[in-house]
């Protein structure tokens, strides 16, 4: 007696997820899709996802800038509010089991060139994509590394099981820099305006990081309209 073949899924769902690599609550978000994903499986309901650019800060610097400093200078937040509110994503990201370690010493990063990466991943290897876009966030959020860096860029490739040469040589060359912004361009122009905003099957906008629940709720909805 053989072992049966897995089941095919009898609803694939086209989702577009639209976020940046410096952004807490895409994490959150990312890990409450993913359970949502795999607890609808039982349902016969899977997803295939592209990750779609968007820069939370598009402006900053290559130094980039303390974390600490930054939120209180975009959002008015005292260093008080900023630890609080880290504490609260650090839980909510742990729920999914996602590793956050940002401090008070953390800083937020320019991430065109990690944008980049990804589109380069999507065009070439695309099931490696949400490998890449993992590996980023965990060297920004847990590892607390700049994300300017190459080395730190091709790492992430390489743990992503991409090419590290053929990465370099993405970023050494700026190759991806139109179509990224050409991206990011169609997505601002479709409304999105704050990340993570998942869209699914291209019209249905579940916006930020919702937990699994409310994933598994709209997807199954979505499916079933479908």
């Amino acid at each position: 007696m053989t072992d049966a073949a897995p089941a095919t899924p009898k609803k694939t769902l086209k989702i577009d997820f639209v976020s940046d690599v410096v952004c807490p609550w895409c994490v959150v978000g990312l890990g409450g899709l993913e359970t949502a994903l795999d607890r609808l499986k039982a349902e016969g309901i899977a997803a295939d996802i592209a990750f779609q650019p968007f820069e939370l800060n598009p402006q900053m610097a290559p130094e980039g800038e303390n974390i600490v400093e930054h939120i209180g200078r975009k959002y008015g937040a005292s260093p008080e509010q900023s630890a609080a509110n880290r504490a609260m994503i650090r839980e909510r990201a742990g729920d999914v089991g996602f590793d956050m370690r940002m401090t008070d010493d953390s800083r937020i990063w320019n991430t065109f060139d990690a944008h980049r990466l990804l589109h380069w991943a999507h065009e070439t290897a695309p099931e490696k994509q949400k490998a890449l876009k993992q590996a980023l966030f965990a060297a920004h959020f847990t590892d607390n590394r700049n994300l300017t860096d190459a080395r730190v860029l091709t790492e992430a490739a390489q743990a992503a099981g991409l090419d590290r040469a053929e990465a370099g040589e993405v970023l050494a060359s700026g190759r991806y820099a139109q179509a990224v912004r050409q991206a990011e361009e169609t997505w601002r122009a479709r409304g999105i305006s704050s990340v993570p905003a998942v869209v699914v099957e291209g019209k249905y906008l579940i916006s930020g990081g919702q937990p699994p629940e409310a994933f598994e709720q709209a997807l199954r909805q979505i499916a079933s309209e479908g």
